[in-house]
């Protein structure tokens, strides 16, 4: 049996999302990551930034990939680099009230990613050998 358990909640700054339009591959934008804190049972801290970035693909099937990369600090001053793909989607009402900035409710659309860590930190080695699998909203 699967044993699964919280790592942190993620909260994150975008400053601005750059429009690079209609591309062969979907509409692309990208948005820069300003910022932002973790904070679980296990570990804690902010996101450095910069660099930090989401790069975002609208399909033409209407779900919104992500791929972002990150460097976190933890409160404890060791380094962490984060990246994830993900997919978001669901009704068009409801991607609508998302794209507005209004909240909505998460049971309403789909939003999962696959967050991947890299440290040198033997506190937090342990994040090199596991698979995460995120909600998000």
């Amino acid at each position: 049996m699967i044993q699964t358990r919280p790592l942190f909640v993620l909260s994150l700054t975008v400053s601005k999302i750059e429009d690079l339009g209609a591309t062969p591959n979907g509409i692309r934008k990208i948005g820069t990551v300003d910022g932002g804190t973790f904070a679980g049972d296990r570990l804690r801290g902010t996101v450095k930034a910069p660099p930090g970035g989401d790069w975002l693909l609208l399909r033409s099937d209407g779900v919104l990939c992500l791929d972002v990369r990150l460097t976190l600090e933890t409160d404890d001053g060791d380094l962490i680099f984060m990246t994830y793909k993900g997919m978001r989607h669901g009704p068009q009402d409801v991607i609508e009230r998302l794209n507005r900035g209004e909240a909505v409710d998460p049971a309403l659309y789909y939003f999962r990613a696959t967050p991947v860590f890299e440290t040198s930190s033997a506190k937090y080695a342990w994040l090199n050998r596991a698979i995460f699998v995120a909600t998000g909203q």
